[in-house]
């Protein structure tokens, strides 16, 4: 029996027998009759310590099974209850840890889909620069090309170069806040400060698109991290820009509210298409324009 391949059971046992054997055996000299209810007292004891014995490594046997399912992909927690103290908390904090590594599991099943998705949506951007730098190569390698087309079709190529370069350096930074290692500051943020260095980098290519890019701000801030929060100014700032024909403005406002400080980017351009609004916030969503 499975029970007994517990040495500590076959200890208990063995000293159960052997124990009521010498008292059935010692109480026989003085009265046989003793002797014998001892026999059965001991043999009816060490029965009863085996039947629990057997009940709670059948529990155990039961508990182990579950177990055994779980790691092998089955989704639903079958571990039993059982009623036995020591069992019953030893299972209670089993199916808890189950439960935990359950949903870690489908947190790692989803990071998994996000992934492949990100790295898909990657790739599906980094393929249209790709393409536009092919078509830019062959045309430069036209000996007959005029100059002035060669220069431009030059420039055309040092901006694709910039697009792919800000599609990788995006994949990055979204790679570190999914993995929770991006570091957040909390600190006073001048936001006049703040839109400066988020538009720095669009002031010349908007002069070139005959854009115009006006920050309206005075003395507003608020705690938080300037870096990361320039980081999505400047996104909206190049949205804004990419969507905004020639001669279009981009403006920039700040408010202080009791709660908040407000920050407002908008354009002149074409706008979010009514059907795209409910879907702003969800990541790598490709609106109709």
């Amino acid at each position: 029996m499975e029970v007994f391949r517990n040495k500590a059971i076959r200890w208990e046992i063995g000293i159960g027998i052997a124990a009521t054997l010498l008292a059935a055996a010692g109480a026989s000299f003085w009265e046989p009759l003793a002797g014998l209810l001892l026999l059965l007292l001991g043999g009816g004891l060490t029965g009863v310590h085996l039947y629990f014995c057997m009940r709670r490594y059948r529990n155990i046997a039961l508990l182990s099974q579950d177990i055994d399912r779980i790691l092998h992909g089955e989704e639903q927690l079958l571990i039993r209850h059982s009623a036995e103290g020591e069992l019953a908390v030893l299972q209670s904090e089993i199916f808890k840890m189950t439960v935990r590594l359950q949903e870690q599991t489908d947190l790692l099943r989803q990071d998994k889909i996000r992934l492949t998705e990100a790295i898909a949506d990657i790739f599906h951007q980094i393929r249209t620069p790709l393409t536009s730098m092919n078509l830019v190569i062959a045309m430069l390698g036209d000996s007959e090309l005029p100059y002035e087309k060669r220069v431009e079709l030059t420039h055309e190529l040092k901006r694709q170069t910039e697009r792919i370069r800000w599609l990788v350096e995006t994949l990055l930074k979204l790679s570190k806040i999914d993995a929770g290692t991006a570091v957040f500051q909390s600190a006073p943020v001048k936001v006049s400060e703040l839109l400066q260095t988020a538009a720095r980098p669009f002031w010349i290519p908007m002069e070139l698109r005959n854009q115009t890019l006006r920050l309206d701000v005075r003395e507003e801030r608020f705690m938080g991290d300037a870096e990361w929060t320039a980081e999505a100014i400047g996104n909206l700032f190049k949205n804004c820009m990419e969507h905004t024909p020639a001669g279009g403005t981009v403006m920039a406002s700040a408010a202080e509210t009791a709660l908040y400080t407000e920050i407002t980017v908008e354009d002149t351009g074409e706008g979010i298409d009514p059907d795209d609004l409910p879907h702003r916030f969800e990541r790598h969503y490709k609106g109709k324009n």
